[in-house]
């Protein structure tokens, strides 16, 4: 992967630190886009994961840097429509045209329809209001459709024919009780990236979602585990780096016959 260059959302921790790592291992140039968010407190999510949203990404360019690898970080607030072509071009100028894009970033808010305060595993909810949904659409369904629309019109522009967009995803046919904005951003997203795999196909661009376990990016918990230990559909809590692997095998030359697909990891 030598020869391509990456914007990866969401990089300052979790799947999307994991993904940038393992593209810039496979050779990729990596621009790592972020936002710090600042979450109130709750006493059933760790304090571990309030910090680790509230970073920046220069100590996943650093890991990179310190293994031979290209990145960069850059703060943008994908809630903001003109953030997809700045990052489109910061990246141009630093490193060449993008060919691999992965919308990993959320808006993520626990909003409900319920009358309840908080979710099976103690944490806060709060009730959908315009403020709980455009937080979350903004990020996980406008911005990653005009990110998707940037990297279609630069790679037309320039006659290319070899690309690959991936978008994670969550929830399920029963939407996402408890976090109803979020898995109906993500349910939007997902309409998005297979659109693009239809209508991209013949500009040589795969465009797959990745519907990850619960994966243990600092937010886990005894009580998170005991619920999937029950669950009749969860099998793992994953770690980051065992889903960043399916995303770089979706963003490589062996993953060319993959598209139009929701791939849920168990």
């Amino acid at each position: 992967m030598s020869d391509h260059v990456a914007i990866v959302t969401g990089a300052n921790h979790g799947i999307g630190a994991a993904t940038a790592r393992a593209l810039a291992a496979g050779g990729a140039a990596v621009l790592c886009a972020y936002w710090r968010v600042q979450d109130p407190v709750d006493p059933a999510v760790p304090d571990a994961y309030r910090r680790n949203r509230a970073r920046d990404a220069d100590h996943v360019v650093a890991g990179i840097a310190a293994g031979g690898g290209r990145a960069l970080a850059i703060e943008e607030d994908l809630r903001d429509p003109g953030a997809p072509a700045r990052l489109f071009d910061a990246a141009e100028a630093a490193f060449g045209s993008v060919d691999i894009l992965v919308n990993n970033a959320s808006g993520w808010v626990q909003d409900t329809f319920r009358p309840a305060t908080v979710d099976q595993v103690g944490r806060q909810l709060r009730p959908v209001t315009a403020q709980t949904w455009e937080a979350q659409f903004a990020v996980d369904a406008r911005a990653a459709a005009l990110l998707i629309a940037e990297f279609a019109g630069r790679h037309a522009a320039r006659g290319a024919t070899w690309g690959r967009i991936i978008g994670l995803t969550s929830g399920g046919e029963l939407g996402f009780p408890s976090e109803v904005s979020y898995g109906a951003a993500k349910a939007a997203q997902a309409n998005y990236t297979m659109s693009a795999a239809a209508e991209l196909a013949g500009l040589g661009i795969t465009a797959n979602m990745v519907h990850p376990p619960v994966t243990d990016t600092g937010w886990v918990t005894p009580a998170v585990r005991g619920f999937v230990a029950g669950s009749g559909t969860h099998v793992h809590v994953a770690t980051p780096e065992e889903v960043a692997a399916v995303i770089a095998f979706l963003a490589s030359d062996a993953a060319a016959l993959v598209t139009g697909n929701v791939i849920t990891l168990r």
